[in-house]
């Protein structure tokens, strides 16, 4: 009994060893270049588990060193992952050919995380077609003009919060991830929720806000399993948004639209657009709105936060544009009698400077899809590659953005790329910060708006320097998912 026992094992070990090499020989056999380190089992993974690298530095890593080739292939265990380098690749996959590669590569368990799996970002079919349609009525130009009455009365808040820091001092020192956040935070509770965020109270009691900040961003063995480990997670059913959050945001739309549906006097807020539409026959479920709400506050908050410290970060790097800036902001002001939606319309500079600093320091670094019906993507250097339905596609946003290849000393800070010539030779899906393609980010002009106000409320009256508590290369962070700095971004603000 012993022999054939022991038979059998050895035979279910070689086929174990045989299935293992097939697997980590996939992108040899397909005549694809492979990234160096891959190791048996764990393949790439295992300085992305042990935290010497996060996920975003190990494909803009790979862009680098394979800067000859179109497609380069990884393993995530076990499992091939494709980082395609080359434009046309990318529109391939973002745009031209979407119906193959329409699915985004987070996954979110429909049970554990019902609000999420509503979310635009994590559905597909119907439910996200429908979900994208309201959206993009929310953020509609005229709808904007609504909205950009709440970010005004947010304005002032700041204005005020930073003449109090001030007081009788000649400057503030303050961390800028703190500061936009509390901007961002306040936008969305006005312009979102129709309620006071009181972020920028020095004391406030712990909330939703703050609750969530500390459990969705810190990077951690959960995370890992979410995003890294999605076969276990179906098992494990993890939570992506915390029982208390998810409370949080159904209390705020179940309230407020129980109240408000009989309010004579509209607002003008995110919950108002939705109520609008339901008058006009549109059957609207609370739980849909609700997830409506978490896109809208995750949108709002985090992305644009990070987008605005690193704008301030450059800004404060280069007083000479923050001056050029500054006087396009308040010859605009006074050409329309104040800071208006169409004053921040006029402010063209200042988009040159935001995309600027989006594509020095892109909040997310990496974008993952999957492809759902079969493809042949085809490199401009001759590389072909036949996806199958659950192939996994990255696209390194980062490595795109400081490519020699397509922009001109790219670690020079440069806004006069975007001008209106310049920006016209920019090579298409060179430039991604919000994307690209039927999924590109819905909330993009609603960021933009905030994003602007809050500038030029800044730069008006203020001016930025750089505190030497701020470290200069700056250093990214590798325990968190979006682009962060480790010991953060310092800057003193001064009035003018």
């Amino acid at each position: 009994m012993t022999y054939p026992f022991f038979t059998l094992l050895v035979g279910a070990f070689l086929l174990l060893c045989f299935y293992l090499y097939l697997r980590h020989n996939h992108w040899k056999r397909n005549g694809i270049p492979t990234v160096k380190g891959s190791i048996p089992i764990l393949g790439h993974l295992l300085p992305l588990m042990t935290g010497r690298m996060n996920f975003a530095e190990f494909i803009q890593k790979a862009y680098k060193e394979y800067k000859d080739h179109s497609m380069v292939g990884m393993y995530k265990g076990i499992t091939p992952m494709l980082l395609v380098r080359d434009p046309n690749v990318v529109k391939t996959v973002l745009q031209s050919n979407f119906t193959s590669f329409h699915e985004n590569g987070s996954k979110i368990e429909p049970d554990a995380d019902p609000l999420l799996s509503k979310n635009p970002f994590f559905c597909y079919g119907d439910v996200w077609l429908n979900g994208r349609k309201r959206l993009t009525y929310a953020f509609s130009n005229v709808r904007l003009k609504v909205l950009f009455t709440a970010v005004i009365g947010v304005c002032k808040k700041f204005d005020n919060f930073l003449n109090k820091q001030l007081g009788k001092n000649n400057k503030y020192e303050v961390e800028l991830k703190s500061l936009f956040l509390k901007f961002t935070g306040e936008v969305v509770a006005n312009a979102g929720f129709g309620i006071e965020g009181h972020c920028f109270e020095d004391a406030r009691n712990a909330n939703a806000f703050d609750q969530l900040f500390g459990n969705m961003l810190a990077e951690s063995l959960l995370s890992i399993i979410r995003s890294y480990l999605p076969s276990i997670n179906r098992f494990l059913k993890i939570k992506f948004l915390p029982k208390q959050v998810d409370q949080f945001f159904r209390n705020i739309v179940t309230e407020n639209l129980k109240v408000r549906r009989n309010e004579p006097i509209p607002r003008n807020d995110f919950l108002q657009l939705m109520i609008d539409m339901e008058k006009t026959g549109e059957h609207i479920d609370e739980e849909v709105v609700a997830a409506h709400a978490v896109s809208f506050f995750f949108d709002g908050v985090e992305t644009s936060s990070i987008t605005l410290r690193f704008v301030g970060y450059d800004l404060a790097v280069h007083p000479d544009i923050q001056n050029k800036l500054r006087n396009e902001v308040i010859s605009a002001i006074a050409k329309h009698g104040g800071l208006t939606y169409e004053a921040l319309k006029d402010m063209t500079y200042m988009n040159q400077v935001i995309s600027e600093s989006q594509r020095c320091h892109a909040a997310v670094c990496f974008m993952h899809k999957v492809c759902t019906e079969e493809f042949e993507l085809q490199g401009s250097d001759g590389l072909t590659y036949r996806a199958k339905p659950g192939t996994e596609i990255f696209i390194s946003v980062h490595g795109l953005h400081s490519d020699p290849t397509y922009w001109v000393d790219p670690e020079v800070f440069d806004p006069e790329r975007f001008n209106e010539e310049r920006k016209q030779t920019i090579e298409k899906m060179t430039f991604l910060p919000f994307g690209e393609g039927p999924r590109i980010c819905v909330g993009m002009k609603m960021a933009m708006l905030q994003m602007k106000a809050c500038l030029a409320n800044l730069l008006r009256n203020y001016k930025l320097e750089l505190s030497p508590k701020t470290h200069i290369p700056l250093k990214m962070s590798a325990n968190l998912i979006l682009s962060e700095v480790d010991d953060g971004i310092w800057v003193y603000i001064s009035k003018l």
